[in-house]
């Protein structure tokens, strides 16, 4: 069993909020995570359990009438629970008394966000992260914002690199002793979430079009979002696009990251880009193997994009700073894959290179984030295939992918 980063905060927010929601994609773990704490005088139930999700959906206030210090697993199959949860924590506010997850982000849903306004916290858990793969404890985030990222001999390059990308993070599919059985593992995993998850949360009016919807996403992933284009590929208008790539954003599939900007300069892009949150599942969606990534390195740019991105999300989700993630682009196409912004306002920037050299042109959108910042800038790092600490200037350098979790 693997120690989850955000066990921590957890454990704090059920200390004083009435209502705590762990939300993640299926298999991620949570699970086993808030089941440790059914140890400690919490009861358990789920909602996949037949029986019981036909009672909560019967008769919801009867249903939270009768627990009391309770975990609800999956959530989002009732979340017509979640008004009879309010009532019960606004006669009783003690802290703790439900811990939820939901493997849908049932917290998009108006009415229900509005109800739990100030009575709920919301942690987000996505697959493993390589820290907790490795065990180790991550300092990425503190050493990105202070410019001490440091190389090292024992830096992941190479082929070694490209396997543990396509692992991807997912308990299960990490178990599965080769490769072939990892991705039968993502079919049936993505093919239960496409028909069952997604019918659980919204009327889908082409269901059997989603896998190529899915499909036309994944060759999108690290891109600006054109919904317009992602539709036409399966005869649908752009909201119904733009419909359904938010609902493959609430069962957690894909993620849309903002961009960022400043008012006071007039030539940047402000369009969404596009995620996958797991590279596995990418890689799975896309048809592509550790031989054919091999035989065409430039398949690994997107994948490994995706990684990082999932990855620093998964160290936000634990960090105790609050921090942002968008990304950068302006007019004269110079772009900077992730852009961190801390509650201070500070800004640090982070460019994905899938390459074990790094040229002095590789820093053009993380030198023009810093022209935009001033002095909130920080620091500037080009994550490489390589194993060296680099520095290109003031505030800028070239490091090792694994800096990541080392």
């Amino acid at each position: 069993m693997f120690d989850r980063l955000i066990e921590p905060r957890v454990q704090e927010a059920l200390a004083d909020t009435p209502v705590v929601l762990v939300t993640g994609p299926r298999r991620a773990g949570k699970t086993t995570l808030v089941r440790k704490m059914a140890d400690v005088g919490r009861s358990y139930v789920t909602l996949d359990d037949q029986t019981v999700l036909e009672a909560a959906r019967s008769d919801p206030a009867g249903f939270v009438r009768g627990v009391d210090r309770t975990i609800i697993d999956e959530i989002q199959r009732a979340p017509e629970l979640l008004l009879a949860i309010k009532k019960s924590v606004d006669e009783d506010r003690r802290p703790g008394r439900f811990l939820l997850t939901g493997s849908a982000n049932v917290m998009t849903l108006p009415r229900v966000a509005d109800s739990l306004a100030g009575r709920i916290e919301t942690i987000g858990m996505l697959p493993l992260a390589q820290a907790e793969i490795g065990r180790q404890a991550p300092s990425f985030l503190g050493r990105l914002f202070d410019g001490t990222l440091q190389g090292g001999k024992d830096a992941v390059v190479g082929d070694d690199l490209v396997q543990l990308v396509l692992r991807g993070g997912f308990p299960e599919a990490l178990d599965r002793g080769t490769e072939r059985r990892r991705q039968d593992w993502a079919r049936a995993y993505l093919s239960s979430i496409l028909t069952r998850d997604l019918r659980d949360i919204a009327e889908v009016e082409r269901l059997s079009e989603l896998p190529k919807f899915l499909r036309l996403v994944a060759e999108h992933s690290g891109q600006l979002v054109n919904f317009s284009r992602l539709a036409g590929g399966i005869g649908v208008n752009h909201r119904t696009g733009q419909r359904y790539v938010g609902l493959l954003e609430q069962v957690f599939l894909v993620a849309t990251v903002q961009p960022w900007f400043n008012n006071a300069l007039k030539r940047m892009v402000r369009t969404p880009k596009l995620h996958f949150l797991d590279p596995g599942l990418l890689a799975t969606v896309r048809g592509l193997t550790f031989a054919r990534v091999k035989g065409d390195r430039g398949t690994f740019g997107a994948l490994l994009e995706s990684f990082v991105f999932s990855e620093v999300l998964k160290l936000l989700a634990a960090s105790e700073q609050h921090l942002m993630a968008y990304h950068f682009r302006d007019r004269d196409t110079r772009e900077v894959d992730i852009v961190l912004e801390r509650d201070d306002g500070t800004i640090a920037g982070i460019e994905v290179k899938a390459s074990a050299t790094v040229r002095a042109a590789d820093f053009a959108g993380l030198r023009a984030l810093a022209e935009a910042c001033g002095d909130r800038f920080a620091f500037g790092v080009v994550l490489y295939d390589g194993a060296d600490r680099v520095p290109f200037g003031d505030r800028l350098a070239a490091a090792p992918l694994s800096c990541l979790w080392a």
